[in-house]
């Protein structure tokens, strides 16, 4: 939760773990390796369904991506796009919900196209990202994905998102741009309040969250359990804030490592 270095995992008290109501986790390079989920992930997330441990996956993926996800993992919602779309269950079917509505995504719409064409232009090698066609609130340039963009041309994607009035962050494999207020944090409270009815700032110490990339800096600046998987390392000269806690393992092998501490802690499988 602060500029310091983060604690080994082991470090974190089994007394804290044992209060922990859910895990909210990033996806790419959290959960997956070159885009595809790790098996050792995968098989945290079951582990985690069948403690009845609830998941709520935060990403700045696209909707359309993260449909299959939504669909196939065992979890309570995906929130793609940064916070602009969610993706959850309700009776038996994926219901999809929109931060702002249709008329204010139109018109950011025409506007992040504006962006787009300008910084194409301006940078060289920039490229959208392949997953742009399924994007529906955001823009995205790929920078280590299919692409490759050097720290200087990522700082100038950032800039002039910025300077048109976007918020923006960088993943580990895209730099991400959207009008509006919405943030992976506001991402989690929303889906609190929306899935159970509940503040999130009045219980973000009974939560775990996950992540790998400076995108996850709000999360890791308010969760009092905020970890990061061990290749968070890779971004240490561009990270202003680390989470508390940091994993042995990478991606996937990082993430079991958060849920087989929990679940010993609160005597669950896997343990």
């Amino acid at each position: 939760m602060s500029a310091a270095l983060p604690a080994p995992l082991s470090a974190l008290p089994a007394a804290q773990l044992r209060q922990v109501r859910g895990v909210m986790t990033d996806i790419d390079d959290t959960l997956t390796r070159d885009g595809a989920t790790e098996p050792a992930a995968r098989a945290a997330l079951d582990a985690l369904a069948r403690a009845q441990v609830p998941v709520i996956a935060i990403t700045g993926r696209p909707l359309a991506w993260s449909e299959a996800i939504a669909a196939a993992w065992p979890v309570a919602a995906v929130v793609a796009e940064s916070g602009g779309v969610a993706l959850l269950r309700e009776g038996g079917r994926l219901v999809t919900e929109f931060a702002q509505d249709e008329a204010t995504r139109a018109r950011h719409a025409e506007r992040r196209r504006e962006v787009a064409a300008q910084i194409l232009r301006q940078v060289p090698g920039a490229q959208l990202a392949r997953d742009s066609a399924g994007r529906a609130t955001d823009l995205a340039i790929d920078h280590s994905e299919f692409a490759q963009l050097p720290p200087a041309a990522i700082a100038q994607v950032l800039a002039l998102m910025r300077a048109a009035g976007l918020n923006a962050s960088v993943s580990s494999i895209h730099v991400n741009g959207w009008f509006g207020a919405h943030d992976k944090w506001t991402a989690a409270e929303w889906m609190l309040r929306r899935l159970y009815g509940r503040e999130l700032q009045a219980e973000v110490g009974r939560w775990i969250y996950v992540g790998d990339s400076t995108n996850d800096q709000p999360l890791f600046e308010r969760f009092p359990l905020a970890v990061g998987v061990a290749n968070l390392r890779r971004f240490e000269a561009e990270l202003r804030v680390w989470p508390a806690y940091i994993t042995a393992g990478e991606r996937g092998a990082g993430f079991a490592e958060v849920v087989q501490a929990l679940l010993a802690a609160q005597g669950g499988p896997g343990g």
